[in-house]
């Protein structure tokens, strides 16, 4: 349902990705784990048609976003990592305007309504979105994606910010998308987030795809047969030395 073949991205003369190369099959979620700044946010940008590569290929169900981000765009829910949202506008009159964005007819209201309630924000629903707490507008944001019922869903660390209910509740709705054949690419830099939800995941590290598989095939590429995600990850992108060193170094200014 996404393919992406030698995605490039520059910045100037910064290199944001480098040689990208992944799938996301229908009834899967797709985990792209990596730190701030590994390449992401931009990834995901690129694929939900708002940045054009520098190189490489991508096409969501066949459809590049590069040449129509349009087609692209009503395919997916996307979910960004910073939430912009109309701050002058209510709760409804921002539903409004996606709808109507969408072409969505009355009819939407009723799964609108539904997800409202789910993530508790129906006493939200005349309040100017300036006015929610950053919880809330991710909320928004999140309903906002999930209106037009997408195949594809591109998250960019959606749980920031959720309270522990509304995070459960969304991650079973993921797993309700899946069911329905749909496909999630997921992007996240915690590690037990990833290791519960994801089916694979790609592990990116300064802008390449250093691994992928699923969470027991990274660990016998990594030699650790029963460590956790962050052992694996800290053995793929060799950190694991470095980060002992760190805390050897902490352990001996503490103890002085």
């Amino acid at each position: 349902m996404i393919s992406v073949k030698g995605l490039v991205k520059y910045y100037g003369t910064m290199r944001g990705v480098d040689g990208v190369s992944f799938e996301v099959r229908a009834g899967e979620i797709y985990g792209l784990l990596g730190p701030n700044g590994a390449g992401k946010t931009t990834t995901l940008k690129i694929i939900a048609g708002l940045l054009k590569p520098t190189a490489g290929e991508v096409r969501v169900m066949g459809i590049s976003p590069v040449k129509d981000p349009v087609a692209v765009k009503k395919l997916i829910g996307y979910v960004p990592e910073e939430v912009v949202l109309y701050d002058s506008l209510t709760v409804m009159e921002f539903f409004e305007f996606v709808a109507s964005v969408r072409g969505l007819d009355q009819s939407v209201w009723s799964w609108i309504n539904t997800l409202m309630k789910s993530f508790e924000i129906m006493q939200y629903m005349y309040t100017p979105i300036g006015a929610l707490s950053q919880g809330t507008k991710q909320k928004v944001a999140i309903i906002a994606a999930l209106m037009h019922k997408p195949k594809i869903l591109i998250l960019d660390e959606p749980l920031k910010g959720l309270d522990a209910r509304s995070a459960r509740i969304f991650k079973e709705l993921m797993q309700l998308h899946i069911k329905n054949d749909g496909a999630i690419l997921f992007s996240t830099h915690i590690m037990d987030i990833a290791e519960s939800i994801c089916t694979r995941i790609g592990i990116i590290y300064n802008g390449k795809i250093l691994a992928e598989g699923s969470v027991e095939d990274l660990r016998r590429m990594a030699n650790e047969p029963t460590g956790d995600l962050e052992e694996v990850f800290l053995a793929l992108t060799r950190e694991r030395e470095e980060v002992s060193h760190i805390i050897e170094e902490l352990r001996r200014e503490l103890s002085r």
